[in-house]
């Protein structure tokens, strides 16, 4: 993917501002020139920090999940264990703690998957992605005040009949799941 001489530009700053105080983003404005047609554009950004998920496999190669209510949906979803990486934790030890905290389960074998950009239209963060394999369940739950979990396990069948079913559609565990495992499946 070489650059071309086609290829966007990155648009100049031209000032920020702060922009109203939410419980769990920073927000800021920034006022960008456009290159392509010389316009001042302001853009809305939202600052987080960086976000962890961890696919955790048994020792069955079933996948660890949770179903979780989500206010931005209002309705639950199924997902990846994950959450937000506190401040002066690695993403390593951030993807244990929330593997622990989430469903109780551990892993002494763990693999880095890499990282993606959960929304870079609006997001400065970014989300890590882990494997843990052979995971067994030693610890009791510990969720936060925003937290009512359900853990459950599913082989890669169940997932993608869940994928094809629309019954999980959250893309931050698809892209964490699609890392380890061939989702490829019909759509209905």
């Amino acid at each position: 993917m070489n650059n071309r001489a086609s290829d966007p530009r990155p648009w100049e700053l031209i000032k920020q501002k702060s922009g109203p105080s939410l419980k769990v983003f920073g927000s800021r404005y920034e006022y960008r020139l456009n290159p392509r047609n010389g316009k001042e554009l302001e853009c809305l950004i939202l600052d987080s920090k960086d976000w962890v998920n961890v696919v955790a496999l048994t020792p069955a190669r079933e996948a660890v999940l949770v179903k979780q209510f989500r206010f931005g949906r209002a309705g639950v979803t199924i997902e990846i264990p994950g959450g937000v990486i506190d401040a002066g934790e690695s993403h390593a030890d951030a993807a244990r703690r929330e593997l622990r905290e989430e469903t109780g389960y551990s892993a002494e074998n763990w693999t880095y998957l890499g990282a993606t950009e959960p929304n870079p239209a609006i997001l400065n963060n970014l989300c890590h992605h882990w494997l843990a394999e052979d995971v067994r369940r030693d610890h009791p739950l510990k969720l936060d005040d925003g937290e009512d979990i359900t853990v459950i396990t599913a082989d890669i069948e169940e997932i993608k009949n869940a994928l094809s079913s629309g019954r999980m559609r959250h893309a931050l565990a698809i892209a964490g799941l699609a890392k380890v495992f061939d989702l490829r499946t019909k759509i209905e």
